[in-house]
């Protein structure tokens, strides 16, 4: 199946990644992973969790350090912020408007879920997005 629109997926983020999937056949569409520091540090510094939001044609993913905007159709990155700090622990929630202006937290009840789910299987977690 051809993917015309970021409604055509279901976005998953998990331990440094996210996947996006086929709505209607689960497929895998495409996988991006977070890239972290440099050399030595790079594994040590990725991110174990993420939190995912769509707006509108954009792919929202932040974790306690950084957050990276990308492309929901292809993955690709068009752009990230790594000077960002939420602290030790924290879990960002990422709030979208919709075309109405009113506001919606796509990860924010996910948030939760993902911090026990983390907690329950050793810090692996998955959230999804759905468009606004």
């Amino acid at each position: 199946m051809s993917m015309n629109t970021a409604r055509d997926l279901v976005f998953v983020g998990g331990r440094n990644l996210v996947i996006a999937l086929d709505r209607y056949e689960g497929s895998e569409v495409w996988r991006w992973k977070a890239s972290g520091g440099k050399g030595f540090w790079a594994g040590l510094s990725a991110p174990s969790f993420v939190s995912i939001a769509l707006d509108g044609d954009r792919l929202i993913v932040a974790s306690p350090k950084r957050i990276w905007c990308l492309d929901p159709l292809t993955g690709e990155e068009v752009w990230r912020s790594e000077g960002v700090s939420f602290g030790l622990g924290a879990y960002p929630v990422i709030a979208t408007a919709s075309a109405s202006g009113q506001s919606s937290s796509a990860a924010a009840g996910a948030a939760a879920a993902q911090a026990a789910a983390a907690a329950a299987a050793g810090g692996a977690a998955a959230a999804t997005a759905a468009a606004s």
